[in-house]
């Protein structure tokens, strides 16, 4: 598969005008996932983004806009952090010796007890209905999951790779990537995935797997004047 891998330079815009549309609070050149989904946002054209930003702040007051600095209203703070986007071209060589199930809602408590413990950041209620979610179970325990989040027809992120505190160590974040990659090329679509700049252990694992870094992308936190923290 070779597809252009423009959508990849603006992949909040390009989820929100493509495969997740209807998950889209639209403000013209500014769009957000609705809340309940996620806290990203991106906007085009060197678009003016204070308007939209006070008018979203009425549903979050602390909120994302991914990519190109964004131009927010006075009182509002703005802090950035950074990202690489990772790109992988190829199914993964790793041996998978664990079930890995795909969830669906009867495992919706399992997957929210294990997020909220270990990645708690970006996961909203219906984060998991972005895309499919995999998991593995250990006497009847959910201990390590990986899902899809940003899509475009050609492009799938892979998100929440999380692993509970008592079965790190066991391959099973690899074994998830590994069979995550697998299903969205059996889609015939290409996978991605974004990692803080400083989260060094998941960065050195992922390029071990074969993703290579493909750009650094800019999250800029906005934090509107109700929040004190």
């Amino acid at each position: 598969m070779s597809y252009s891998e423009e959508p990849l330079n603006n992949p909040v815009w390009s989820s929100l005008t493509d495969i997740h549309i209807k998950e889209c609070i639209d403000y013209g050149n500014v769009k957000f996932y609705h809340p309940d989904f996620t806290p990203f946002g991106a906007f085009v054209n060197n678009h003016d983004t204070s308007k939209a930003i006070k008018e979203h702040s009425k549903l979050l007051d602390r909120f994302f806009i991914v990519g190109e600095k964004p131009i927010i209203p006075d009182t509002f703070r703005l802090t950035k952090h950074v990202g690489l986007q990772m790109i992988i071209y190829n199914e993964i060589d790793y041996p998978i010796t664990s079930d890995i199930i795909e969830l669906n809602q009867t495992h919706y408590n399992d997957l929210m007890n294990l997020i909220s413990l270990v990645y708690p950041h970006f996961f909203k209620k219906k984060t998991n209905l972005l895309g499919r979610y995999f998991g593995i179970y250990k006497n009847d325990q959910l201990v390590a999951v990986a899902g899809e989040r940003m899509q475009t027809k050609n492009f799938t992120e892979i998100s929440a790779v999380a692993t509970h505190p008592d079965h790190t160590g066991q391959g099973y974040a690899k074994q998830l990537i590994t069979y995550a990659v697998k299903k969205i090329f059996e889609k015939n679509k290409n996978p991605f995935l974004h990692v803080d700049e400083t989260n060094t252990g998941p960065i050195k694992l992922y390029k071990k797997l074969g993703f290579s870094v493909r750009r650094k992308i800019h999250y800029w936190l906005i934090t509107s004047p109700q929040t004190n923290d």
